[in-house]
């Protein structure tokens, strides 16, 4: 594997938003994830659950609700009054329209996708029809004395149940009258509330109405009489959310405390055809409150403030035990929030509104392996760097020689010129930077840091000359025919010549920056590209997907080279295909030209392309056997992956020169230390 100094660092201090909502796509078997922050991401629980597409937040849009209509259309609301659509191949706004009601705590589309509905502040439930382009105000319903905090469309879309303070309303959508209105009970732990928050209702199709509320309790109603049938307290605290399967035999609700419970609908007793809803299963997953839960065909899905989109699979739904039976939980975005620049040894850190430069910190000492080193000098904090306005940052970049920082938001772009002199810093900003690159979906420096490369949110690729003083925009590679897709990563070959870039379902394209055209596409594969890098001397293009495959595309010879064809006849390892993180860098050796570096959020792997390739009976995580064996056993029993878990959770790791790497880890006890306090739960002996 080689001998490198590490640069551990931890002074990354970032902390992924709470999710707010979740809303599960069954059309398409996607998941779109609100973040508390009015970030909204969208998951392909098909390929290996991977963050796909990201849609930035945003100051003021704080987001209360999420919901699919029509199988691809993408709808949220929130506190600023508007209903958003997304649009999901430029990966951008499409329109805000205001409802006119406030606040909105509630969204839903009709079982058919034609319709949605919204609950406001005013005690509003107002109706909208979907048109091709956008949505049409259709009618009010009933208005009523407090806020609409949940809603819930009857299959047959004739009836809406809403949730509100102390009471659910029962809609006919038809008229928009109000035909019945169930009081909650206020009772708490045996003692009577000042109110009763229903924040979850569902609609079966036998009429029955399910209630989760701030008492605690999950409860059944009756919509044609109005009456409650059946009461379950399950928890010292509110009860916040509720997703039912399409069969409706079960559902999920998240409460408070962090817990998540299965309901499943149950003979009364064997051979009987009479059925009821029974709890079955607990789960603790959660530290904080479970503000949402969605209720895939497979399995159950829960988030909230402890930042954790966790997906527990339905053992029984599961058909083959592999690796989509295991728990997932995931933290961190699928997408680089880290740059670095290795010629001046500095890491560039992405947060929502700032960027921080840093410099490495440097030693004089030597030791053995697994040795500790004392630094000689700390490293440095170098620059605070705040963006105006109200909107996150999508992407940035520093360049390697450390002269240049980009960064852009959904509708500015920032370049800043770098000076410096001894330990001081200087910075200008590049004024009249050009409309067209506005909301770039990701930047690139090429190695020589002559060249910027700008990826637009319409597939466009624009290639900007930096001089001292400014900049030259010198082409823009326009996207395939047909075709409108943001390109989410980009590579750049070291000698400049060429130009890699990706979406997230298209083939990888490759341009030729000598000659400013489109020199060939990679053959498109099932499974989104999670990560590309161009090798150094080969100009080989190396692609990872979701679904842990490795691919390399020789680019002048417009082909797979003998190694990716050798891979892809003998597959890779069974252990190396369940891991459960998609890999987020790749990076090359500069005097080993055999070596591919690559790691995901938990393993850092060196990929030894002259060594043959562990078959399913081979140990992967630990190929080497003893040091006291002879070289030519060693050499004999090894295999060419390499794999270190010593560093986790590890957003970042390239090499630095030819014997250091820099390895940036995040660790989860130091997010859970930053987060509000959980609800304290009494705990038996204290």
């Amino acid at each position: 594997m080689g001998e490198f100094k590490v640069h551990r660092v931890r002074f990354f201090n970032y902390i992924p938003s709470g999710i707010r909502c979740v809303a599960y796509n069954n059309q398409s078997n996607r998941l779109a994830v609100s973040r508390t922050d009015g970030t909204v991401e969208i998951y392909n629980l098909s390929a290996n659950y991977f963050q796909e597409k990201f849609f930035p937040g945003h100051e003021s849009r704080s987001t209360e609700a999420l919901c699919w209509a029509e199988g691809q259309r993408l709808f949220s609301a929130g506190l600023n009054g508007e209903i958003i659509e997304y649009d999901l191949q430029a990966l951008n706004i499409k329109y805000a329209t205001d409802a006119f009601g406030g606040p909105i705590w509630s969204l839903t589309a009709n079982p058919s996708g034609t319709h949605l509905l919204v609950g406001c502040e005013d005690g509003s439930v107002k109706l909208f029809q979907l048109t091709p382009d956008k949505i049409q105000f259709e009618r009010n319903f009933d208005r009523q004395k407090n806020r609409i905090l949940s809603l819930s469309w009857h299959p047959s879309g004739t009836h809406v149940a809403a949730g509100s303070i102390d009471y659910i309303n029962v809609f006919d959508v038809k008229s928009g009258s109000a035909i019945h209105k169930m009081k909650v009970d206020r009772q708490y732990m045996g003692m009577s509330k000042r109110q009763c928050i229903v924040w979850g209702v569902a609609f079966l199709s036998d009429g029955t109405v399910i209630s989760t509320d701030s008492a605690g309790k999950v409860q059944f109603w009756d919509s044609a009489t109005g009456t409650l049938v059946k009461s379950h307290l399950i928890a010292n605290a509110d009860v916040q959310s509720i997703a039912v399967a399409d069969q409706e035999d079960s559902f999920v609700v998240g409460t408070a405390e962090g817990t998540v419970f299965h309901f499943q609908l149950v003979p009364v007793a064997s051979g009987s055809t009479e059925k009821q809803w029974v709890r079955t299963k607990p789960f603790q997953h959660h530290t904080h409150d479970v503000r949402t839960v969605a209720h895939s065909p497979t399995a159950l899905i829960s988030g909230g403030t402890d930042t954790h989109l966790v997906i527990r699979p339905l053992m029984e739904k599961v058909e083959v035990k592999n690796y989509d039976a295991a728990l997932r939980k995931i933290t961190f975005p699928h997408r680089r929030l880290i740059s670095c620049s290795k010629k001046r040894q500095l890491l560039l850190f992405q947060f929502a509104h700032h960027l921080e430069l840093w410099r490495l910190g440097s030693t004089v000492a030597t030791g053995k392996n697994g040795d500790t080193l004392p630094l000689s000098k700390n490293a440095d904090h170098l620059l605070h760097l705040k963006t105006k306005g109200p909107e996150n940052i999508i992407c940035s970049c520093v360049s390697p020689c450390g002269g240049w920082i980009a960064c852009s938001t959904a509708s500015r772009f920032f370049l800043y010129r770098l000076s410096y002199e001894r330990d001081n810093i200087s910075l200008k900003r590049v004024s009249k930077m050009p409309a067209f690159l506005r909301s770039a979906v990701q930047i690139l420096f090429s190695e020589d840091s002559a060249k910027l490369f700008v990826a637009s949110s319409q597939g466009s690729l624009h290639v900007i000359q930096l001089l001292e003083g400014g900049f030259k925009h010198l082409h823009t590679f326009q996207p395939p025919s047909g075709t409108v897709e943001a390109m989410c990563l980009l590579a750049v070959s070291p000698d400049g010549n060429w130009l890699a870039a990706s979406g997230t379902s298209a083939g990888v394209h490759v341009y030729s920056v000598k000659h400013l055209k489109l020199h060939c596409t990679v053959p498109a594969y099932n499974f989104p590209v999670s990560a590309i890098a161009i090798a150094p001397n080969t100009n080989n293009l190396v692609i990872a997907h979701s679904d842990q495959q490795v691919f390399e595309y020789s680019i002048p010879d417009k082909q797979y080279t003998e190694w990716s064809r050798t891979v892809q006849k003998q597959g890779f390892h069974y252990l190396w295909l369940q891991r459960d993180t998609p890999i987020t860098h790749i990076s090359f050796h500069p005097k080993r030209p055999m070596h591919i570096l690559l790691h995901d959020t938990y393993m850092f792997c060196i990929i030894d392309k002259s060594l043959p390739l562990p078959n399913d009976k081979t140990l992967l995580y630990n190929p080497l056997p003893p040091t006291s064996e002879s070289d030519v056993v060693r050499r004999r029993t090894a295999h060419a992956f390499k794999i270190s878990k010593i560093y986790k959770p590890l957003l970042f790791m390239d090499l630095l020169d030819e014997g250091t790497l820099v390895a940036v880890e995040r660790p989860l006890d130091d997010i859970i230390a930053q987060l509000p306090p959980p609800i304290k739960k009494k705990k038996f002996g204290t």
